[in-house]
């Protein structure tokens, strides 16, 4: 079955950087699943899963554009610290987690105060070119509940 629009996919990767260094890696847990065709991916990762099928191991290497976008010059920004999810501790260069109305986000720790913390909210990989090594798990026809909800469910998508 090829990967088209409202079909589920499940696949593992890792993410490298310019120099080959790894960055991030699925295989040590689940796959990770997304509905293809609702914008729930890097578009360059969407645009090169297009028409792949289960078994596929390929490499795509992506632009900022493609990738997590441009960074955005002060783009500080100040939060309580108790909004940081990740760590007890915080130490600038620290990469945390916070809940906004877009979701979660990634953001870097700049300056760590008693109260509040000063963030960079370019995501970590914000202007960076990174190489992305996938293998495709599987591909499945998305139920009427995830097309209508524009995202998978179960193992590694959403939980309701």
């Amino acid at each position: 079955m090829e990967i088209t629009k409202d079909k589920v996919v499940q696949f593992h990767y890792s993410v490298r950087d310019t120099d080959g260094n790894e960055i991030e890696n699925s295989r040590r847990g689940e796959p990770m699943a997304y509905l293809h065709g609702h914008q729930n991916m890097l578009s360059g990762l969407e645009k090169a899963m297009e028409g792949r099928v289960a078994g596929d191991i390929f490499s795509v290497t992506l632009a900022p554009e493609e990738a997590y976008g441009k960074r955005v010059e002060n783009a500080e920004q100040r939060v309580p610290v108790k909004h940081l999810q990740g760590a007890k501790k915080w130490r600038p260069g620290m990469v945390a987690q916070v809940h906004t109305e877009q979701g979660v986000r990634q953001v870097q720790v700049v300056k760590v105060g008693k109260f509040m913390v000063t963030v960079d909210t370019n995501h970590p990989l914000a202007g960076k070119t990174v190489t992305f090594d996938v293998e495709v798990i599987d591909v499945r026809d998305a139920t009427s509940e995830e097309r209508d909800h524009g995202h998978a469910h179960g193992v590694g998508g959403h939980h309701h």
